[in-house]
């Protein structure tokens, strides 16, 4: 069963909120932020141009693990690089595929070179579980003779 959908179905779902963090704020800041918000990663920008995506496993992997202070250090020195981003036509079947391959579990969509919203795994999963219940509460109706076409 193939179920189709782009990046502009799953932000539309969204409530268009996308929370960033300047590229010299400091690592306590930018993890305060997850933690008020409640997310597991931010985009990075400098003077509106995304520079690339701060995450939980950044904080682990390149402040804890390496002995830095979360205090002194910059975002700017330890956010992942290069931005992997997508566009709204992009099918939630190849942003599957390039979170696999990549091994990321978020995504920035990118229109006219701005960012415009960040897509994550769990977005993902919902869509196509949700995506998978539209289909099969069709066939039921189908096969049941209660299907209005």
């Amino acid at each position: 069963m193939q179920i189709t959908g782009t990046v502009d179905s799953i932000l539309a779902r969204k409530n268009g909120t996308v929370w960033s963090i300047d590229a010299d704020a400091t690592v306590y800041e930018a993890v305060e932020l997850l933690a008020h918000k409640n997310i597991g990663a931010l985009p990075v920008m400098d003077n509106n141009r995304l520079l690339g995506i701060f995450t939980e496993r950044d904080y682990t992997r390149k402040v804890i693990l390496k002995g830095k202070s979360s205090k002194t250090t910059a975002v700017r020195e330890i956010i992942s690089k290069p931005v992997i981003s997508v566009a709204l036509d992009t099918s939630v079947e190849a942003c599957m595929h390039l979170m696999t391959q990549k091994r990321v579990r978020h995504l920035p969509v990118i229109a006219n070179g701005n960012l415009i919203g960040i897509i994550s795994i769990g977005d993902l999963v919902n869509w196509t579980i949700s995506a998978q219940h539209s289909v099969l509460l069709q066939m039921e109706q189908y096969l049941s003779g209660n299907y209005p076409g």
